[in-house]
């Protein structure tokens, strides 16, 4: 049963979704001090915030059993993400679900700001009628600069088409054949800053963005430029943009966002009458708020039973719609890591992972994640998954490499793992999916097709005739029936390695007679 804890308000969609799960227990508990978060978050599996609780550093650090950190938005600047993934925990959002209404609201804060809307409402509800005071502009034929072309600017961007803006966009890492797609111009920043009459922002806060709007490129904006911000506070150096509004070099501003929320009572945009400033509204829709607390539920519970990890910030391999198909060659993966563990000769001190095929240049990061969970699984004492395998396979002083080849071989795909030990010996296990199915198809020199779930007696015995028989016969003794036995040799009359799967682990005991035959080497039961 997993347990999460809501720790900031979420629309009751998504409380009557958490009831529909049989295998979730919840608790809601919103307004929790720093203090008080740290001291209960140890007993959950998963926590749920909005932009108020900041999962710091401290918090992880206390969250003992936590596994997923689930952000009912956008924004993430309230997690501490490196520390999370430090800690192998997922952090995920929900950057679809309020995209339509942030765009909304953008384009409302625009035309606001460009006609007065706010103030000529306070004047007639004073009970005044001043027209002339009210003179706006219009967007028709203006142009229209866009700091950042990620979803929300593009939905900005196709409703600003129907006033007929010229629309351009900054963005390092947008393609011009995404551009051309959305018939905008592609520009640098400071031909933006010259030539745009309104510029959005809507672009996330990082170290090269934070305060992209100061007090030097206001100078290089043209006089009478408008700016609406609906992105982040970040992004704007509050103080310097009040003197450009103060100064009338910056024409009007439209501000959602805040460096600091809720702002000081103080703060320097206020009282201005070419600003408008709204209290961080932009998802606030009712339609908004039902999906992301929706969405944010159900991804929470996927990535707790690790069926999917849709929209997860620090996962080391992209995940989305295109995880169904990645999921069985990463739990194919997982069996070969576990298997390699528990064949091991000595202790790992590298790990070769190899994968041919056609998919091999989009399985390689997946694989690899999965592979070193099934590994460490074992090997480490706390919780192991995708994020955290990497860093633990580091700290335990195992290498790792990855190559991929397009090279079509008897199987479609193959995942290969050769796992190198510190007494200087190696083992290489090879896999593929047949049928859909996870199947392991080579172990060193054998080839074999081993069914890797379940009970498993592996054993090493030398080719002679009436081994099985003599095994067989033990295991029926003791009630321990024989689903599938595989056997693989190199030669015979030499040595041969088998692979039988049961219906039921047998008692140790029953080990110890098949290990004291005469021709068998070695005999391992293992559970996978």
């Amino acid at each position: 049963m997993f347990k999460i804890l809501v720790a900031d308000k979420l629309g009751q969609p998504g409380i009557d979704r958490l009831n529909q799960f049989e295998d979730v227990t919840y608790d809601i508990n919103t307004g929790l001090s720093h203090g008080e978060l740290c001291k209960i978050i140890p007993d959950y599996d998963a926590l749920i915030v909005r932009s108020a609780t900041k999962p710091d550093a401290r918090i992880i650090e206390a969250a003992e059993n936590l596994k997923v950190i689930g952000r009912a938005g956008i924004g993430v600047d309230n997690i501490d993400i490196n520390k999370a993934t430090e800690h192998g925990i997922i952090v995920m959002n929900t950057p679809q679900a309020n995209t339509i209404a942030t765009a909304e609201h953008a384009m409302t804060m625009m035309l606001a700001i460009s006609r007065h809307t706010a103030p000529a409402h306070q004047v007639v509800q004073s009970g005044r009628w001043e027209k002339s005071k009210f003179t706006g502009q219009q967007l028709y034929r203006k142009k229209l600069g866009l700091i950042g072309f990620g979803r929300i600017a593009r939905l900005v961007c196709k409703y600003t088409k129907a006033f007929n803006m010229d629309v351009a966009a900054y963005d390092p890492f947008i393609s011009e054949s995404v551009a051309a797609e959305h018939q905008i111009k592609l520009v640098n920043l400071d031909e933006l800053l010259a030539e745009s009459d309104y510029i959005s922002l809507h672009t996330v806060a990082t170290p090269e963005t934070e305060n992209i709007i100061n007090e030097q490129t206001i100078k290089q904006m043209k006089p009478g430029v408008i700016i609406i911000n609906s992105a982040r506070g970040k992004l704007i150096d509050e103080q310097a943009l009040a003197q450009a509004l103060k100064s009338g070099h910056v024409k009007a501003a439209a501000v959602d966002v805040y460096q600091q929320e809720p702002p000081a009572v103080d703060h320097p945009l206020f009282g201005l009458d070419n600003v408008l400033t709204i209290p961080h509204l932009g998802a606030s829709t009712q339609e908004a708020q039902s999906d992301v607390a929706i969405q944010i539920v159900e991804q929470v519970v996927d990535a707790l039973r690790g069926d999917d990890f849709k929209n997860s910030i620090n996962m080391p391999f992209s995940t989305g719609p295109d995880y169904e198909r990645l999921q069985p060659y990463i739990l194919l993966a997982e069996k070969i890591g576990a298997l390699h563990y528990h064949m091991a000769d000595d202790t790992i001190s590298k790990v070769e992972i190899q994968i041919t095929g056609e998919q091999a240049d989009s399985l390689v990061k997946p694989v690899a994640c999965g592979l070193l969970k099934g590994l460490l699984d074992h090997i480490h004492g706390g919780i192991v998954n995708y994020i955290s395998a990497p860093t633990l396979a580091e700290f335990h002083g195992i290498k790792i490499t990855q190559t991929q080849t397009h090279q079509q071989g008897e199987y479609s795909t193959l995942v290969s793992a050769r796992c190198f030990f510190k007494n200087g010996g190696n083992r290489l296990i090879s896999g593929s999916l047949l049928d859909k199915l996870a199947r392991i198809v080579q172990i060193s020199d054998y080839h074999l097709d081993i069914d890797p779930n379940g009970i498993i007696l592996i054993m090493l015995n030398h080719d002679r005739p009436g081994v099985i028989g003599k095994v067989g016969t033990i295991l029926a003794d003791n009630n321990v029936n024989i689903a599938e036995w595989r056997l693989g040799r190199t030669k015979a009359g030499e040595q041969a390695m088998a692979f039988i799967n049961l219906d039921s682990e047998p008692d140790p005991g029953v080990i110890d007679q098949i290990i004291a035959l005469e021709d068998v080497i070695k005999a391992k039961v293992i559970s996978l």
